[in-house]
């Protein structure tokens, strides 16, 4: 069974915190990569930050140093700790996941990815 549930998102100030918590059935989070990415209004939906089964991640440029992506295999859930919010973050984050990598298709890539929660929205006001 495929599940993916997202909760955390608010409205908050630029320079405020927030964590997104991705709750996925066992099916799910057993996946080789998972994943937060998102959509911000009249734009493409982009990778934000994605970790794999050995724990590596990878990050967008415009989050690092700002954004953390973690894993609790004991509650099967994934995290997204953002801090040091700008008002460009504003939008809707997705948690993704895939089981079996697509090879030629960069991890940050939403084509790369099977599985798609649906979303928590993220506003920052400036």
């Amino acid at each position: 069974q495929v599940e993916l549930v997202e909760s955390g998102g608010d409205s908050v100030q630029a320079g405020g915190s927030l964590r997104l918590s991705c709750v996925a059935s066992a099916y799910t989070y057993s996946s080789v990569l998972m994943g937060w990415f998102r959509q911000a209004p009249g734009k493409e939906r982009e990778g934000v930050a994605v970790i794999d089964t050995d724990g590596s991640t990878t990050y967008a440029d415009s989050v690092k140093g700002r954004f953390t992506i973690s894993k609790d295999a004991s509650k099967n859930t994934l995290y997204l700790q953002m801090n040091s919010l700008k008002h460009e973050d504003t939008a809707m984050y997705y948690c993704a996941a895939v089981r079996v990598r697509r090879l030629g298709v960069g991890d940050l890539d939403p084509a790369g990815m099977d599985y798609w929660g649906k979303g928590t929205l993220v506003t920052i006001s400036s």
